[in-house]
């Protein structure tokens, strides 16, 4: 039956409309989203109060399932709302997914960090390209501790040799927090590039990411074997 709450999200769903979220705030988002987990409840109070106690958007998207469920979610919106960062980071990826464009190589930044959003586990990306740049691969090569002893340098230059590349780019993420390079991650470095070199691929760099921050490991000139 119709009620006031009907007419509220009528009238929320035509602002958005016309306005997209441009003008709203914070509150009124999740109170939106939450519509298509809670269709016939009153979302906007359970929107002040996930706000007030996590602090922000962000934090309630990166949450646990858990803390959620234990914050008075249901399984099932806890599930919704932990989705988000990754269909996030799907869509950014599909969006910018041409395999036509040509990879600048001075600015992977730019390349990797959407590919990380969502991801609170440590993984390993490849990209791979032709002597013109152009991507021939992309995708998660390893998940774990990254190390000279556990990188899987022999799936990288599979790979390699199996796209044919000519360049060669890696990048992982440090969930802590800090951007900056391991001596581990230096060590790690220099095994993939020995063992690309050994099959004529070029390895050009080796990102740290962490939130929207990176360190390239070849701006640091901690190992030389880059760009041999």
């Amino acid at each position: 039956m119709p009620n006031e709450h009907t007419g509220h999200r009528k009238r929320m769903k035509e602002r958005f409309l016309d306005t997209r979220f441009d003008g709203y705030q914070e509150h009124e988002i999740l109170e939106m989203i939450l519509y298509y987990v809670y269709p016939r409840t009153d979302t906007n109070p359970l929107a002040h109060r996930l706000l007030r106690e996590f602090g922000s958007l962000s934090a309630i998207f990166d949450a646990r399932i858990d803390t959620l469920v234990g914050a008075g979610l249901t399984q099932n919106a806890a599930l919704f709302l932990t989705m988000i960062p990754d269909i996030s980071r799907v869509y950014l990826d599909d969006r910018n997914n041409n395999k036509s464009k040509i990879i600048d190589f001075e600015n992977l930044g730019d390349y990797f960090i959407p590919k990380f959003i969502g991801r609170d586990e440590e993984v390993m990306i490849l990209l791979l390209a032709d002597a013109k740049g152009k991507e021939l691969y992309s995708g998660v090569v390893s998940k774990g501790s990254f190390t000279a002893s556990e990188a899987p340098i022999r799936r990288i230059v599979d790979l390699a040799m199996r796209y044919n590349a000519a360049t060669a780019a890696i990048a992982h993420n440090h969930p802590s927090g800090v951007a900056l390079p391991s001596r581990s991650d230096i060590d790690a470095t220099k095994e993939v590039c020995k063992a690309l070199n050994l099959v004529g691929v070029l390895m050009v760099d080796h990102l740290i990411v962490a939130d929207d921050d990176f360190v390239s490991i070849r701006d640091t000139q901690l190992c030389d074997e880059l760009l041999c």
